[in-house]
């Protein structure tokens, strides 16, 4: 057998290449060198595309990466060839608001939609017009297209709906047109926002719809029926009137359950899904949703919080409903057997938690034992971020090791960035899971659940952990923390939360939204750094057919790339002097397309390796990810002086082009 054969040499880079020039160019090839760590690290501006008079905020590929459509506030469509940075045409859609979506729906067909409320679809070749819909009452925000289909788009409007647009039927806007797929009013109430719209590639009767909330939800189109617009409000009619029209029943379920339960699946960061007030400050929104190319997972950016990975096939629900530590208490108190070993119950994730399951000790490879020593160094330093990071890559490079969760997890509650205690109880019941007897596991745990105002179910964690571990039940920080848990359940008892029922009834919900927001489902991985509080249209994107790493813009102007396994940020770019909003990679290269609120759209793609630096990397990306946490929760004053760089003091030009007004 030759050596180009054998597959250890067939599957390595070479071995790719060598087969792409013997015309076997196929997926794997495709996979593999597509987007490469190496890649990444020499990412670059290629560059600028100047031609619009407005932020740019939209950019599409089309399907085989030939052309580069980008849209803006300036009412246009621009047509670019990436390869030679030519513009192809300048195209005037007719709307009178922010363009905010661009679409192809095929080779010759381009989609738009804006802030004047329309849809509108058009021929490049003939440029004459295919679709105007004015049924949206609202600044509709985002289009989605299905592959392999070229005649179907869905529209994501802020009046709460989502439209089915079928361009083989002759449309009329009126209340006859039965195109209503999704109306949010009808379960979220009258304030009920649609933001972000995305097709699954594999499955196309599978749509995520995000909106004015922390909440993800994914249709099965197949068990929904087109509804009418079911009230009498005609296009001449003032979009507020016609708005206020439509909410008349808002909240109260559909009319004819156009919707049923089985239909749709919620999905949300479980720390922010178990909160009992959900109204808090800063309001959450979901700015972008997306799908792997195995439509498999879906990436969402949420406003004023982070980036999260959801698995759509096997995501559970929240590690605090699932606890098997609360299940066993509650077991004893029934009467369970004393014959058998109170700590060998096996709860609803199927973990033992039996006293004598010693599992044997784990010898670390060389590298993650170093990777693990230099974590605990930053963090008897007080530098929390930067263990995190080392702990993020021992996990990655051996997951099944549980005194790296339970150490990560004492680093996340001592750094505190949003929902980094949620992620520290997670990692608790992992390294549980591993290892039943790791004794700081278990008491993070209800230290945790106390600093998440948990307190009934720290109690029942503190009660399993002076069980199972009589030796420390008596230890000084076991005494404060009980005390700490007696006075929040005390008050629990005496003060009844007025404030939160005051707020359900201010927003009345149909009862199929409220069992849909208690089922909902959790994330797999989260990506932190950057920032998504002043525009909701930032998009996050997968780089790669495998998606092993994960792209995002930032207020600060950063584009911030995370590996995918591990969390962590590789590569950090300033990618507009103001606010970088979208990111698309080509179909098929390493070309990354960006843009904001600058008015240029910039290609990026890995430099030559001939020794210069990137001017426009970010050298100390920890730093930036740092302020951008602080700007998220800051106040709305704060956060604008630091988005205009005066509180920040980075040097950033102060007079970057405004936003038209919409």
């Amino acid at each position: 057998m030759g050596r180009r054969e054998e597959p250890a040499w067939a599957s390595n880079t070479a071995g790719l290449v060598a087969a792409r020039e013997r015309g076997e160019f196929n997926r794997k090839f495709q996979t593999r060198l597509t987007v490469t760590r190496p890649m990444i690290d020499r990412l670059g501006l290629e560059k600028e595309l100047h031609g619009h008079m407005g932020c740019v905020n939209c950019l599409e590929w089309n399907h085989d990466g030939s052309i580069l459509a980008s849209a803006s506030d300036d009412l246009h469509v621009m047509l670019w060839d990436p390869f030679r940075y030519k513009e192809l045409m300048n195209i005037a859609t007719g709307h009178t608001g922010n363009i905010f979506s661009v679409k192809f729906l095929s080779p010759d067909v381009l989609a738009t939609c804006a802030a004047d409320g329309t849809v509108r679809a058009r021929s490049i070749r003939s440029n004459s017009p295919l679709l105007e819909c004015v049924c949206h009452c609202a600044r509709v925000k985002r289009l989605a297209t299905a592959p392999d289909n070229p005649h179907l788009l869905w529209s994501a409007g802020e009046d709460g709906l989502i439209l089915q647009h079928d361009l083989r039927t002759n449309h009329s806007c009126n209340p006859d047109s039965a195109n209503v797929l999704v109306n949010l009013l009808n379960h979220l109430g009258r304030y009920a926002e649609a933001k972000c719209v995305a097709v699954n590639p594999r499955r196309p009767y599978q749509l995520a719809v995000g909106a004015n909330d922390f909440y993800v939800r994914l249709y099965d189109t197949r068990m929904i029926k087109l509804a009418r617009l079911q009230v009498n409000a005609p296009a001449s009619r003032q979009m507020w009137e016609r708005q206020n029209m439509r909410c008349s029943r808002a909240g109260h379920g559909d009319p004819d359950n156009n919707i049923p339960r089985a239909a749709v699946h919620y999905f949300a960061p479980g720390h922010l899904s178990m909160e009992p007030n959900e109204h808090t400050f800063p309001k959450k929104a979901t700015t972008y949703v997306a799908f792997s190319n195995d439509g498999n997972e879906l990436l969402v950016n949420l406003g004023s919080e982070q980036v999260y990975l959801f698995d759509i096939n096997s995501a559970r629900r929240p590690v605090l409903v699932e606890s098997f530590i609360i299940q066993h208490n509650h077991g004893n108190r029934a009467g369970e057997s004393k014959q058998t070993p109170r700590n060998g119950t096996h709860g609803a994730n199927g973990t033992s938690a039996a006293h004598h399951a010693l599992p044997p000790p784990q010898h670390l490879p060389d590298r993650v034992r170093q990777l693990k020593e230099r974590a605990n160094d930053y963090v008897n330093k007080g530098n929390y971020s930067a263990a995190v990071e080392f702990y993020n890559e021992a996990i990655a490079a051996c997951p099944d090791c549980a005194i790296l969760y339970s150490n990560r997890a004492a680093a996340l509650m001592r750094r505190g960035w949003s929902g980094d205690t949620y992620a520290a109880i997670k990692d608790c019941y992992k390294a549980i899971k591993l290892d039943s007897s790791h004794v700081k596991s278990h008491f993070r745990l209800a230290k945790g659940l106390m600093d998440l105002k948990r307190a009934r179910e720290a109690h029942e964690c503190l009660l399993y952990f002076k069980d199972k571990f009589p030796r420390h039940a008596t230890s000084h920080a076991v005494f404060l923390l009980q005390k700490d848990i007696n006075v929040a359940l005390e008050s629990m008892e005496t003060t009844p939360d007025e404030a939160a029922a005051e707020s359900e009834d201010s927003q009345p919900t149909s009862v199929l939204e409220r069992q849909l927001r208690t089922a909902a489902l959790d994330y797999s991985q989260r990506f932190l750094g950057h920032c998504n509080t002043t525009t909701d249209i930032k998009e996050a994107s997968f780089l790669g057919p495998d998606a092993n790493y994960i792209a995002a813009g930032s207020d600060d102007g950063s584009l911030f790339i995370w590996c995918r396994k591990s969390g962590n940020i590789i590569r950090c770019l300033r990618g507009d002097d103001s606010i970088l909003n979208c990111i698309q990679l080509h179909p098929s290269m390493f070309l990354l397309a960006t843009s904001g609120i600058e008015t240029v759209v910039r290609l990026w793609s890995p430099r030559p390796e001939d020794g210069k630096e990137e001017s426009r990397m970010i050298r100390d990306a920890g730093s930036a990810a740092q302020a951008n946490q602080q700007r998220m929760r800051s106040d709305p004053f704060e956060a604008m002086l630091l988005n205009i760089s005066f509180a920040g003091g980075a040097d950033r030009d102060l007079h970057s082009p405004a936003c038209r007004p919409t």
